[in-house]
């Protein structure tokens, strides 16, 4: 079963993704692998771009039956299991997905887990000819450091506190303010979407700063361009942080 799970991750990611970055990596300025990891790493944000336009989409409609919530959390205010099913009977009636910001930040997990395997247990600098496809060329040269500054093969302080910093803004953006909330009524459904708050705004960037400080600084320097990516998609589409 695990051998399955190996073959299937290198066939839909892990070789994909390496064949990707050799390539970039031959055909881009001084075969930079920072730059490499940039390139890549916009090329997969075009991707999943519908996935995160149906993220923010999400967040919007979860702005629009706040009231409904409110209002479902006062009628079963004394039956958190029954308040609980109403919110997810409502979700499911509006349609809304209001786990689709992580369901997005989970799709990228294995690509995050590719890159570290292609720093950390080998693939590059060393370039494993046997996973190139035919038509991918060995490039003349590798470098990796990025403009010269940063080894992506090694740890960064700098990206990683750039990933954390990147989350919370993004966080900030695509949420709106944090608005204030008398204090917790013990219910399911305000339970739920506090602590759901929270974890997203302040807990995950931090979070995702440790793991960042721990790994080769590639990981990290794709989700900052992510991250970027993203915000600057949230502000084409009209968000304010006073929004």
């Amino acid at each position: 079963m695990l051998g399955m799970w190996s073959a299937i991750f290198h066939t839909v990611v892990y070789d994909p993704l390496y064949n990707g970055l050799v390539f970039l990596v031959g055909v881009l300025p001084a075969h930079d692998v920072g730059l490499a990891v940039v390139v890549l790493t916009i090329i997969v944000r075009i991707i999943l771009f519908p996935l995160a336009r149906r993220a923010s989409a999400a967040q919007e409609q979860m702005k629009k039956i706040a009231p409904d919530i409110e209002a479902l959390k006062a009628k079963y205010k004394n039956n958190r299991e029954e308040q609980g099913r109403a919110i997810f009977a409502l979700y499911k009636e509006r349609d809304v997905h209001p786990f689709a910001s992580f369901g997005l930040i989970l799709i990228q997990l294995p690509i995050l887990i590719a890159l570290y395997w292609m720093f950390a247990l080998g693939g590059l600098p060393e370039i494993n000819a046997e996973l190139l496809y035919p038509l991918v060329n060995m490039p003349a040269s590798v470098n990796m450091d990025f403009f010269g500054l940063i080894d992506v093969g090694s740890r960064s302080l700098i990206l990683a506190a750039l990933a954390a910093v990147t989350q919370i803004i993004y966080s900030r953006l695509s949420m709106g303010p944090r608005k204030k909330s008398a204090p917790s009524d013990g219910t399911f459904g305000g339970d739920m979407a506090r602590s759901f708050d929270l974890q997203a705004r302040y807990v995950l960037p931090v979070i995702i700063g440790v793991i960042a400080y721990t790994i080769p600084a590639a990981a990290p320097l794709y989700w900052v361009v992510s991250n970027s990516f993203m915000i600057a998609q949230e502000l084409f589409m009209g968000r304010r942080f006073n929004s």
